[in-house]
């Protein structure tokens, strides 16, 4: 049984649950002044009815601002606000989302965010291939924080996804997966149960395959 990892926002739970938010960079300037901090391993809210973590955020060939999460976690249209400064307001919204792949790419609000390429203790410096056994990849999450496992490789050979061990619950969905600086994969589900239970998770060569097809809002994404 897989599990999803989009959690249901709690009334009396809606702020950051302690990620470290790190080193503004390129795409920072022109934000206003306040904006959210958000990167790969930010928590979001989308709707204010779910809790999702960002895979990255960067620029499209067309310079829009844009950021990548699971599928899952909203349909297009959906708002999405940063977890740590809700009182914000919405900072984007889904243009995509890909329920066979779940990957899903948000469109934010001209400088209403100050994308950065470190949150806790994950940096994305670009996109590599898939990890496959015995690498070793890490996550940061909104939930679970950072956490590292054996990566078992691409188990039932798709071409599309990874299993790894890693420490994952709801909320962490859209997590990055890296190997190092370099990003991966990202957090979509776990079988059987929380932590314990593998992790399977989109690859990230695939997702860009994906995006740069469609020729849209997304396509020719680079992290910031």
């Amino acid at each position: 049984m897989f599990s999803t990892l989009a959690t249901v926002v709690r009334a009396a739970c809606t702020v950051a649950l302690g990620a470290a938010l790190l080193g503004p960079v390129a795409g920072a300037a022109q934000a206003q002044p306040g904006a959210p901090v958000l990167g790969g391993g930010s928590g979001i809210v989308i709707d204010d009815a779910f809790e999702c973590t960002l895979t990255t955020v960067g620029f499209d060939g067309a310079g829009r601002l844009v950021g990548i999460t699971a599928g899952h976690c909203g349909d297009p249209g959906a708002q999405v606000y940063a977890e740590a400064d809700r009182g914000a307001g919405a900072v984007g919204r889904f243009v995509h989302s890909d329920p066979r792949l779940d990957y899903a790419v948000i469109l934010f609000e001209p400088g209403r965010v100050t994308p950065v390429n470190r949150v806790g203790n994950v940096t994305i410096a670009g996109i590599g291939g898939p990890a496959a056994f015995p690498m070793i990849v890490c996550k940061e999450g909104r939930t679970t924080g950072n956490t590292c496992g054996i990566s078992w490789g691409d188990v039932f050979a798709t071409n599309i996804e990874t299993w790894s061990q890693m420490c994952v619950v709801e909320g962490d969905s859209g997590a990055p997966v890296v190997v190092g600086n370099q990003l991966v994969g990202m957090v979509n589900a776990y079988l059987a149960f929380a932590c314990y239970g593998p992790e399977v998770g989109t690859n990230m060569t695939t997702i860009m395959d994906d995006l740069n097809g469609r020729n849209s809002i997304g396509s020719g994404f680079r992290p910031i």
